[in-house]
């Protein structure tokens, strides 16, 4: 799920990718959802992995047209498992429909576990039921290839990425994607464990990333930098709007996002209360009630 347009370094970043089966390498299928959005992109993107026993990577919401073209890209193949790199609804409600077509194990994200109301909490998939879960460092052997999970918290508390040992590739999910920065979404999004995280992914070797939406982020060190400047402007930017006296989260927005589409004035707005907290955190912002809605200062 997308926040705003990202730092466009590289070729066509958002060019949508093509919704019917599209191989991508000898190891990996895509097929892209019908739900596209502001937020989504032209969809979620679906992957197979594998082939003859296959395991499929985010399935996607629960549309009925996007199970019937997973199972048609699959036929004549056995669905060995459903991994799951997080669980908003447009990536994980439609595992428990694809399980019982295939009899595959769902493995992966943990399920969501509350921690407070607003935020996205209510674009999780509360009906989800994994078989196993799978902790950061942990590996998942399929049938051809290696997957290495890492545990990448901040846009939602459970995200997972997933590196394809054989490819030097990595499934990004929502943590980076080429067409627009995420959300991070508090309580359950964290400013902070998402800069780390993009600090984590950014340490390793793969050169090339497969989202969960939009196309492949190619030149990937480089991408995740000019994501992590780009946050780190956004905070200065906030920082300068306190200094001038702006309290609210309404009134920051309007500063730091002038022109803003009003379709993304509420991702806006949970992207800056992301950024106030990690501020508050070290010690840089403090929060102070209000008559009828929070007001900041600089500490």
């Amino acid at each position: 799920m997308a926040d705003e347009t990202g730092p466009a370094l590289f070729a066509d970043p958002r060019q949508p990718p093509p919704r019917e089966v599209t191989r991508l390498s000898p190891r990996v299928r895509r097929l892209v959802a019908p739900n596209e959005s502001a937020f989504t992109f032209n969809g979620t993107c679906t992957y197979i992995l594998g082939q003859g026993e296959v395991a499929v990577l985010d399935p996607g919401p629960g549309d009925d047209a996007h199970l019937a073209a997973i199972l048609a890209a699959v036929a004549g193949e056995t669905v060995a498992a459903i991994l799951v790199t997080h669980t908003h609804r447009d990536h994980s409600v439609l595992a428990g429909r694809l399980k019982a077509a295939t009899g595959a194990r769902i493995v992966g994200a943990a399920p969501f576990l509350p921690s407070g109301g607003g935020g996205l909490n209510s674009s999780h998939d509360r009906d989800y039921a994994p078989d196993a879960t799978l902790a950061d460092g942990e590996q998942f052997l399929g049938d051809g290839f290696t997957l290495e999970t890492i545990a990448t918290p901040g846009h939602c508390a459970n995200h997972l990425c997933f590196a394809l040992i054989e490819e030097e590739a990595l499934f990004s999910g929502d943590h980076v994607m080429a067409w627009s920065t995420s959300v991070v979404a508090p309580p359950d999004g964290s400013m902070g464990a998402y800069l780390a995280s993009l600090d984590k992914v950014r340490a390793r070797s793969e050169r090339i990333y497969w989202p969960g939406h939009g196309g492949p982020v190619t030149e990937p060190q480089r991408y995740v930098r000019a994501l992590a400047n780009h946050r780190r402007q956004r905070e200065a930017s906030i920082l300068a709007a306190l200094d001038e006296g702006l309290a609210t989260v309404r009134d920051l927005v309007a500063r730091v996002y002038p022109g803003l589409d009003p379709q993304l004035v509420r991702a806006a707005g949970l992207s800056t209360l992301a950024h106030l907290e990690d501020l508050a955190d070290r010690g840089l912002a403090a929060a102070e009630a209000g008559e009828t809605e929070v007001r900041y200062r600089r500490a």
